[in-house]
């Protein structure tokens, strides 16, 4: 008599939980915004931060419904963005934490710019919904970790180090230099430095999440 007992956790996510259309176009119609803005006041290197590698790779997944892209930037950024919220509202009551948010509150940084970074609190939130709607693929960990290494590199060795007074210009992109903007760390050479953060990135901030996806969402009907 074969067995027939149900399995502690389901193995497949409904095929008719798909994304809707409302949502697409939402998300497009923000990105169509914000892309070209933030071209205009950042320039395009601003696109190797991890958080909008994410957005870009987000709205492919969205469209083409794909668990595994939606998943790697679940993966990717979701721990990230929680301190980011943490710190924000710890900011916005008086008591910051990390200096990860103080941009938010600077005057000289345009309202519609400041505005439009709100991104960083609402994306780990859909990210979650769309890991729940498409199911959470594994293979999300290994892919974003490659993405960010890569990231890392070209961070390190192509763009600016930190500055005294960088203004809107990306330096110190990925905090590849350390945590300060206007000042290199100096607790360690700079290639120590760099090597430790591709190996905490996961160990730290990726590895828990893809745990956690692992266990509470279901598995993708869809192989990509």
């Amino acid at each position: 008599m074969s067995g027939c007992s149900p399995a502690s956790t389901p193995s497949f996510a409904p095929a008719s939980r798909r994304i809707p259309l409302w949502l697409k176009l939402a998300y497009t119609a923000f990105m169509a915004v914000l892309v070209p803005v933030y071209l205009c006041n950042y320039g395009p290197t601003n696109f190797l931060y991890f958080c909008d590698v994410a957005l870009i790779i987000t709205l492919v997944g969205i469209w083409i419904e794909s668990p595994l892209l939606v998943s790697m930037c679940a993966v990717g950024i979701i721990a990230s963005q929680t301190l980011w919220l943490i710190d924000f509202f710890s900011n916005l009551i008086g008591h910051p934490l990390t200096g990860l948010t103080d941009y938010m509150f600077m005057a000289d940084h345009s309202l519609f710019l400041r505005g439009l970074s709100l991104f960083h609190g609402w994306l780990p939130f859909l990210l979650v919904y769309l890991v729940w709607r498409l199911g959470y693929d594994g293979r999300a960990l290994p892919a974003w970790t490659v993405v960010a290494w890569a990231l890392v590199l070209i961070s390190f060795f192509l763009m600016p180090p930190p500055r005294p007074d960088p203004g809107l210009i990306p330096v110190n992109i990925d905090y590849v230099w350390g945590f300060s903007d206007t000042e290199a760390q100096r607790w360690m050479p700079p290639g120590i430095w760099v090597a430790a953060l591709m190996v905490l990135l996961p160990v730290l901030l990726y590895v828990p999440v893809h745990l956690l996806l692992r266990r509470l969402m279901l598995k993708p009907v869809r192989a990509w």
